[in-house]
């Protein structure tokens, strides 16, 4: 798996498929190996381009505080070191947000934008309070107290019904070779804090799909509805029982969503 040198941080990165280009890009806390179920289907059709984050697996650590608009600039940076022209850009949670960015940063080179999981913007006190409360349980939890938070605010209630799911899940995730520390974890979620587009979605021309998970508690289904609203054109699709992490918890819906939309854009 390759590096990209961007921006003055270094990228990890790798691909799988060929034809048209198709960028992922991951939420909150979580490397490119979250991608584990779509990598092989999304890759039947597109040339799939997946990555690390900055502060996340095996990318570049940093010291101070960016916004989600800086991560933006690291996502069409790797293409342009990839010789992306134009892209189909995903991204979920976290990732969503940061392509929202990346949208209204370089709309002609995004051919069609898929936000899963996502939100345009909210409540700045809200955002602060619960990036505070999580870098605090983020910083003083083991790794794996606050895996188990971060499960029951992400993973539907059907998940831990399954019969060694939970046991098997706590095992891989443990498990990462490349965990991220708390502090890092911390930049993220006030990065993510600050992200508020609303203002803007609307200068979005290319063909836009939200995605939402109907039981995520994470993101409200209505912050997702919202997001769609504002959107003109864009296609909002609920995927009945599924939460938000729904690239694991839902991931054969999740998928033939992202590739139903693709294919008829």
């Amino acid at each position: 798996m390759p590096f990209a040198e961007v921006r003055g941080i270094r990228l990890h990165w790798s691909e799988r498929g060929s034809g048209d280009p198709l960028i992922c890009v991951m939420g909150l806390g979580a490397d490119q190996r979250a991608w584990v179920f779509q990598l092989e289907p999304f890759s039947e059709a597109f040339r799939t381009i997946v990555f690390d984050n900055r502060d996340c697996g095996q990318s570049s650590l940093v010291d101070e505080d960016y916004d989600l608009d800086d991560m933006a600039g690291d996502t069409l940076a790797l293409a342009d070191e990839l010789g992306l022209e134009s892209f189909h850009l995903l991204g979920i949670s976290m990732g969503a947000a940061i392509c929202q960015h990346a949208a209204l940063r370089a709309p002609a080179r995004v051919r069609t934008l898929t936000l899963a999981a996502a939100w345009g913007g909210a409540s700045a006190t809200y955002g602060e309070m619960r990036a505070r409360n999580w870098a605090r349980e983020v910083s003083r939890a083991s790794r794996e107290e606050f895996l188990e938070t971060m499960m029951l605010l992400t993973l539907s209630e059907r998940f831990f019904d399954i019969p060694g799911g939970v046991k098997q899940f706590k095992k891989l995730a443990l498990a990462a070779p490349h965990a991220q520390p708390p502090e890092a974890f911390a930049r993220q979620s006030r990065a993510s804090a600050r992200h508020d587009v609303r203002d803007r979605l609307a200068e979005l021309t290319m063909p836009v799909h939200v995605i939402s998970g109907a039981n995520d508690v994470l993101i409200p289904p209505w912050k997702q509805q919202e997001l769609a609203a504002l959107i003109p054109g864009a296609k909002l699709t609920v995927l009945e029982g599924v939460a938000h992490s729904m690239n694991l918890d839902g991931a054969e819906a999740f998928t033939a969503a992202v590739l139903d939309f693709l294919a008829s854009a």
